[in-house]
């Protein structure tokens, strides 16, 4: 399963980019993950974060490992949990008044095989659209 999402933000590059990559502000603006813990201000490449998020009715704790930040471009991070694997990157391209924020994250595993039975994609969708918008009202403050 692919879920794909963007979202143009009327902010500055370095804003954009600051706001997402401060570890520090994330409780003040990400509405979709919960208990952020690392040992780092900022997304570092090679590091992990820990975190909470509900998907569904019960939280799922998750370990997100970065694998790749190339500034003000591309950030990629990767997660695996029981029976699913998630592949996510972020894009950041400059555009008229603004920055263009793409969100493409790749699942795999057992759990996205059921049919969208105990995965569905309705909802991460939906997460992924909250995560944006969450993104884009902090970066135009």
């Amino acid at each position: 399963m692919i879920i794909k999402e963007s979202i143009t933000i009327y902010s500055t590059m370095e804003k954009v980019w600051n706001t997402f990559t401060d570890l520090t502000r994330w409780t003040d603006w990400n509405t979709v993950m919960s208990d952020i813990v690392c040992n780092d201000q900022c997304l570092v490449n090679g590091k992990d974060i820990k975190c909470c998020f509900r998907p569904f009715l019960f939280p799922i704790n998750v370990k997100i490992k970065i694998q790749e930040i190339i500034p003000f471009n591309r950030i990629v991070w990767s997660a695996q949990k029981k029976g699913l694997f998630a592949f996510h990157e972020f894009f950041f391209q400059e555009v008229e008044k603004g920055v263009l924020v793409t969100s493409k994250e790749t699942f795999s595993g057992i759990l996205t095989s059921a049919g969208g039975f105990l995965f569905p994609e309705k909802r991460m969708r939906s997460l992924t659209k909250t995560f944006l918008k969450d993104l884009k009202k902090a970066s135009e403050a």
